[in-house]
């Protein structure tokens, strides 16, 4: 099996937890009985310039909008810097856009999935984020259908998670769906994290 490139958004005031948890569930994933990982994680930010997390955690992204590989998935965290700054930032909004063509599957979790859907990604499917958001989310984009009290919503092509940890579960659930419920097993046993695939 091939093994797929995983690109994590990060900007300024992003959600850490939306960033590591996915990063590290695809960053440890392997093939079932092999020891070969089935993804190759990489973080991009729009300048390629470090960014400032949510709490003041510093983060190097490895690519820049202009100079990234071609992703397979793309993953876009929330946190104020998506719901509040990015939500605004035209570029961001037009990549987004850009990758949505290029990707086998587009992802985010908790208020990412306002990127998502002021892109119109989300025009016409059920989402979810997190749960103080949802009537938010309901009202700036009536075009979602907002899914509430659940982990993830899974769409084919686009898959959206509830707030923070939630974008853990949902990296296994992809990990699962793509390389098998054993390698999402396997994960899950070397993190020590409790999933149901």
């Amino acid at each position: 099996m091939l093994k797929r490139t995983v690109g994590i958004f990060v900007f300024n005031e992003v959600e850490v937890l939306d960033v590591a948890g996915p990063f590290e569930v695809f960053s440890l994933a392997a093939f079932a009985d092999s020891d070969r990982n089935a993804f190759d994680v990489k973080t991009v930010s729009e300048d390629g310039g470090m960014i400032s997390a949510r709490n003041g955690l510093k983060v190097t992204p490895d690519y820049s909008f202009d100079h990234h590989p071609a992703f397979d998935i793309v993953t876009i965290p929330g946190g104020y810097g998506a719901e509040a700054i990015e939500i605004d930032n035209p570029n961001v909004i037009k990549w987004i856009q850009q990758q949505r063509s290029k990707t086998e599957m587009m992802i985010s979790v908790c208020t990412g999935a306002f990127l998502l859907a002021k892109a119109g990604i989300l025009d016409g499917k059920r989402a979810t984020t997190h749960w103080m958001d949802a009537a938010r989310l309901e009202k700036e984009f009536p075009a979602v259908s907002v899914v509430r009290d659940v982990k993830y919503v899974d769409e084919g092509s686009v898959i959206t998670s509830g707030g923070i940890s939630a974008g853990i579960n949902m990296s296994f659930h992809v990990v699962s769906r793509l390389i098998g419920k054993p390698a999402a097993k396997q994960t899950a046993k070397r993190m020590e994290y409790d999933i149901e695939v």
